[in-house]
């Protein structure tokens, strides 16, 4: 071997090393940037003092939906989107799988802004439950949401009558006018789903069932643990 073309292979071989320690040496895919966020966003919110009421309705609910980014904007013609997980609280097993889902809502009226929003849902009925699982969750009409309440207090702890089926606990930046979540969808991401845990995957086999698991959710499943 020439000199010249151990000097070119010497040089492939360093600056492929060095390509090695300043790259991942796998990308991180769009699912577990998702449970990552959510787990932030979590953590986040149950730490705030603005959200101290939130402990005592996980403490009751059913289930809790995750979205990170929920980005609602528009001009007379509105929309907001975001995907999110869901995930079943078991009083034996504890909370289960994430389950990938996605938010999407569109409105006409008079709206200008835009707005940035980290939102946990407390699911506190089987009826918006199974809605969820069932893919006909829709805000509205029989299934009501209705915003958290902020501040420090007992929160759900102590109360006996939970009047909405869903409970919305938002950290929102920037502004927008006119906006609701009534008519906003929730539907299941089946392809994520089966990205992350295996072809054919549903959310009722993640969060009911618990049929499969993927290690890498142990961060969040932790975080939410105490509730």
């Amino acid at each position: 071997m020439t000199f010249l073309r151990k000097l070119t292979v010497m040089t492939a071989l360093a600056f492929s090393l060095l390509l090695g320690q300043v790259m991942p040496s796998q990308a991180l895919t769009p699912q577990q940037e998702l449970i990552d966020k959510s787990r932030i966003s979590f953590e986040k919110l149950i730490g705030s003092y603005e959200f101290g009421e939130l402990p005592g309705y996980l403490k009751r609910a059913k289930a809790v939906m995750i979205f990170p980014d929920i980005f609602k904007a528009g001009f007379v013609i509105g929309g907001e989107g975001g995907n999110g997980v869901l995930m079943v609280r078991d009083p034996s097993k504890g909370w289960s799988q994430p389950a990938f889902y996605t938010l999407a809502a569109g409105s006409v009226g008079l709206q200008v802004g835009g707005q940035l929003s980290e939102t946990v849902f407390t699911i506190m009925s089987d009826k918006a439950l199974n809605a969820v699982l069932n893919d006909q969750m829709k805000f509205g009409g029989d299934m009501s949401v209705a915003a958290g309440p902020i501040g420090k207090g007992v929160g759900a702890n102590t109360t006996t009558n939970l009047e909405a089926d869903v409970y919305a606990f938002s950290k929102t930046s920037g502004l927008f006018g006119g906006v609701s979540l009534n008519g906003a969808g929730i539907l299941r991401k089946n392809d994520w789903n089966a990205a992350y845990y295996g072809p054919g995957v549903l959310p009722q086999q993640i969060v009911i069932d618990r049929k499969v698991s993927n290690p890498n959710t142990k961060d969040l499943v932790n975080a939410l643990s105490p509730y």
